[in-house]
């Protein structure tokens, strides 16, 4: 069985017991995350699909907050002299999808 829910404004698939990395998330390691309606649900072929949401919670638990890979911005003028180079490291919430339903 999986969802597809919206979390942090992006939809995301998930399944139980599977890990899931998310933008960051309010909340410590250890707490417990609910994600309201889901989009779409699956369970062994049966689609059901929303009008606009399914009253089908999803739970899940704060495992860490990590950063993503980092990501170069470079830029440069030709002819000018003008270089310019920046790095970004996103910052995401691993969660652990406990059930669905």
């Amino acid at each position: 069985m999986y969802a597809i829910v919206t979390i942090a404004g992006q939809q995301t698939k998930v399944e139980a017991n599977k890990f899931v990395y998310a933008h960051r998330l309010a909340g410590n390691i250890g707490d417990s995350v609910d994600f309201g309606n889901a989009l779409l649900t699956d369970d062994n072929g049966t689609i059901s699909v929303g009008a606009p949401t399914l009253d089908v919670a999803v739970k899940g638990t704060i495992v860490a907050h990590v950063q993503g890979d980092k990501v170069l911005v470079f830029k440069k003028k030709r002819r000018k002299g003008y270089k310019k180079m920046n790095g970004h490291r996103q910052q995401f919430t691993k969660v652990l999808i406990n059930s669905i339903g």
